[in-house]
């Protein structure tokens, strides 16, 4: 992390434009800036371009068979993802660790339809729940970044613009879910809003260098923009409802998943 010599790049994720808005990382797709100076040195440069170098050396490809949630699942116990598996007619994710070595972590497989589960569980806990679970956050998030730049009146403004875009978006997505307007034109007016909304979002982390707060405050909104549009809970697994939210599972123990949603949210569930 650049941070570690006082330097920060910013966007190093970015929102799409077109529905679903998803956060993705900036692999090129999106310009990055790279500012430095802008938080006191950790560690010597030196010392960290060092570390750098043998991090490289050290790194190995991951592997990914193509399934959803490849490299989602970690193991608590030992750190090591889960890899899928198929035996006989069932479908399996076991901890890398104890599948060559079981003596070396306890953590033993999971059926998949457990961990579906126990994700359209967290699911519609936070369909019926959102409101009061995402939204004190995120006022919170808010209030506290308000606080830092009281007396920026620059700041304060782009802040504003920001959320009165937003407040738009949720509007249009109300309106559209009880059929007030169609889809066509929701597509149109949020596409509109959300290129403002990125827009003063940039210029807002050149001027305050607080990337990874933004990111999460933009994570938190998203999330709350994604559950205003949903009409009812879910009875079986979706593949789309669980990328639009979950970021990774951590798997406690054979009893208990830890699921770490966008907006550095984490819910546990009993399996």
């Amino acid at each position: 992390n650049e941070r570690y010599i006082g330097d920060a790049l910013f966007q190093k994720n970015y929102v799409t434009e077109t529905l679903p808005h998803l956060k993705k990382r900036n692999y090129g797709e999106k310009q990055k800036y790279y500012v430095t100076d802008t938080n006191p040195q950790i560690i010597e440069k030196e010392i960290f371009e060092a570390v750098q170098r043998l991090l490289k050396e050290r790194y190995k490809p991951y592997s990914n068979d193509g399934h959803l949630m490849s490299g989602k699942i970690i193991c608590a116990k030992c750190g090591a993802t889960y890899k899928f598996k198929k035996c006989g007619e069932k479908f399996y994710w076991i901890c890398r660790t104890h599948d060559k070595k079981a003596d070396q972590c306890e953590n033993g497989r999971i059926l998949e339809s457990i961990i579906h589960g126990a994700f359209i569980t967290i699911y519609n806990k936070l369909f019926y729940n959102y409101k009061q679970v995402l939204v004190p956050m995120q006022t919170a998030l808010q209030n506290l970044k308000l606080q830092r730049f009281s007396g920026n009146s620059n700041v304060m403004g782009i802040h504003k613009e920001i959320a009165k875009f937003k407040e738009q978006v949720h509007v249009l997505a109300r309106l559209k879910t009880k059929g007030f307007i169609d889809n066509t034109k929701y597509l149109e007016q949020t596409a509109e809003l959300n290129a403002k909304v990125n827009k003063l979002q940039s210029e807002l982390k050149k001027i305050t260098h607080f990337d990874d707060e933004d990111e999460t405050l933009d994570q938190i909104d998203m999330l709350i923009d994604y559950f205003e549009k949903q009409n009812v809970p879910i009875s079986e697994f979706d593949e789309s409802s669980f990328e639009n939210i979950v970021e990774k599972i951590v798997v406690i123990n054979q009893n208990e998943l830890e699921f770490h949603l966008y907006g550095r949210l984490r819910l546990r569930e009993m399996i």
